[in-house]
């Protein structure tokens, strides 16, 4: 099912549906200020499970990474300390990923890794639903298949072709981007850019 959200004055009722599928544990798609992504409720194990299978990701092995609403909420689910905070303050909203050490609050997937990527992305439609929603979404990449289109990626009604008797809902936020987000590692005593993507990183 394809739903068409814009940056702001959405219908009330559209958003509640959006809420009322991920508190059912139930998959999304969305855009992101980056690429559009996929993802659920950060709390349900058996939603993440799930698109741990549709991705192949083995849980074991992958960070998983989840969407904040704001820099309050990212403290309940990360150990952050004042120059993370800091650095994330200068950089958020923007497309990046910081790796920190994830709390106790995170279901049980999370903490195989001991680790989580955190992510509050410059796009209002993605961040309304995580302020509606008052808990984190995980997110990933929409994956794309060797010899395809990169259009089935950035164009919502080629997603909805591929994907939409695979997920629960695919939110139309217009042409998507093809460039990943920006992931520094803050688990260790200074920060280190693993993978440079969209975001450049205001270090201060």
């Amino acid at each position: 099912m394809l739903l068409k959200l814009y940056e702001k004055n959405n219908n009330p009722s559209d958003l509640q549906q959006v809420i009322d599928i991920l508190n059912d544990g139930g998959i999304l798609i969305y855009p992101t200020d980056t690429m559009y992504a996929i993802g659920c409720h950060g709390l349900k194990e058996r939603a993440i499970e799930r698109i741990c299978r549709l991705k192949d990701i083995d849980p074991k092995k992958n960070n998983l990474s989840i969407i904040c609403y704001d820099l309050s909420a990212i403290s309940e689910y990360a150990k952050v300390n004042n120059d993370t905070f800091k650095l994330m303050k200068r950089n958020l909203p923007g497309p990046f990923t910081f790796i920190l050490n994830g709390t106790t609050r995170l279901p049980k997937i999370f903490r195989n890794r001991r680790e989580v990527g955190i992510r509050m992305p410059d796009n209002a439609i993605i961040r309304e639903i995580a302020r509606l929603l008052d808990a984190p979404i995980m997110t990933t990449t929409l994956p794309l298949d060797e010899n395809e289109e990169i259009e089935y990626t950035t164009d919502p009604t080629l997603i909805d072709e591929k994907w939409g008797d695979r997920v629960d809902l695919i939110i139309d936020g217009g042409t998507g981007g093809t460039e990943g987000s920006t992931v520094i590692d803050c688990t260790q005593d200074s920060p280190v850019i693993i993978r440079q993507g969209a975001g450049w990183l205001d270090e201060g």
